[in-house]
């Protein structure tokens, strides 16, 4: 059986254009579905070189509205598959494009954000969670990846800390044993320093008038 002609995209309409797009797109979320994430991901790609494909034919408002919708939910889908073949670098930039044409997208801010979290990018990461959660506060999952990561974050932040203090020889003052502090220089009670200082500043003046004698 001969095999089908390839549609010469720059001839498709608006609404053509829409309809083989979304084939593709369901056929990575079938895909995605059977765990088969690296199948998914071409799917979506093939989608997406639809959708930016130059074209002959005018679109209406309508249809390019539904075409940037369409567009939006492949990288998002396409997002969500490179996250979960670790492709990080791949799936952040995924999220940025969604984010450029809508920034409000809640889910490419949650994605985004764990990107950024899988990459230890804790303090990135939150604030961006945070717009995320802002936007749908009652969203159970946000609000579970947010708690998480700031406590990852915080334990970050102690190691650090305690990395910090060991490299500049600075140990913790409660390893000082509670004798040894009684033993410090500046402990010693000032009575007794002021009466040493008194003693030497005497000293050296009966010096001067043995000098002066002699």
């Amino acid at each position: 059986m001969a095999a089908r002609d390839t549609p010469d995209l720059e001839l498709l309409t608006g609404k053509e254009k829409i309809q083989l797009a979304n084939r593709k797109r369901e056929r990575g979320n079938f895909f995605y579905q059977q765990a088969d994430y690296v199948l998914a991901v071409n799917s979506y790609d093939i989608a997406l070189r639809i959708l930016g494909s130059s074209s002959k034919v005018d679109f209406s408002p309508d249809e390019e509205a539904e075409l940037l919708d369409v567009k939006v939910k492949c990288l998002n889908n396409l997002a969500a598959s490179q996250l979960k073949l670790d492709h990080f670098k791949a799936a952040l930039k995924s999220c940025n494009l969604v984010l450029e044409h809508q920034p409000g997208n809640i889910k490419a801010l949650f994605r985004k954000g764990k990107v950024l979290a899988q990459q230890g990018e804790y303090r990135e990461a939150i604030p961006i969670l945070k717009a995320a959660l802002k936007l749908e506060p009652s969203n159970k999952t946000i609000h579970a990846e947010l708690s998480k990561l700031v406590k990852k974050h915080a334990d970050q932040r102690n190691v650090e800390t305690e990395m910090y203090r060991k490299m500049l020889g600075n140990p913790s003052a409660a390893s000082t044993p509670s004798k040894c502090k009684d033993k410090l220089p500046w402990s010693i009670p000032w009575k007794w320093l002021f009466g040493a200082t008194a003693i030497a500043l005497g000293g050296v003046a009966l010096s001067v008038v043995i000098a002066a004698r002699n």
